[in-house]
């Protein structure tokens, strides 16, 4: 797995149209918080449980990807979950995964806030929110 700025990631997105980007936040986070513009939703888990499920995220996964050895992006909120997920994907088989640091709204700063230290967001690459 390699671990990539947002930056660098959005820069791979735009220069290689094979590549997926996927939210793995819960579908309420990249809802209501905001996400990528083109990022694909698939949650690495979701309320209430809050527990991941691993083979059904890879099978998720590789339905919307289509093959193991397409180039994957996996942002969630602060690049934790990423990590996570993605030693799953790899784990199964899955040859061409980045983690992108920080996230999409990075990492908290003294007051607890995010966004104001690193991240999607922070570096004012694209986002949408519904």
């Amino acid at each position: 797995m390699r671990h990539l700025s947002p930056r660098e990631s959005w820069a791979l997105v735009q220069s290689n149209p094979e590549s997926l980007l996927i939210d793995i936040r819960m579908e309420i986070e990249s809802m209501y918080v905001g996400r990528p513009p083109g990022a694909v939703n698939i949650p690495w888990y979701e309320y209430p449980d809050f527990t991941p499920h691993p083979d059904q995220f890879c099978t998720q996964v590789l339905e919307e990807a289509g093959r193991k050895d397409r180039p994957l992006l996996l942002i969630c909120r602060s690049g934790q979950r990423s990590l996570e997920a993605g030693a799953t994907l790899v784990q199964a088989g899955f040859t061409d995964v980045v983690n992108v640091l920080h996230g999409f709204e990075g990492d908290l700063d003294v007051q607890f806030h995010r966004s104001t230290l690193n991240g999607w967001r922070f570096e004012g690459l694209p986002w949408e929110q519904l």
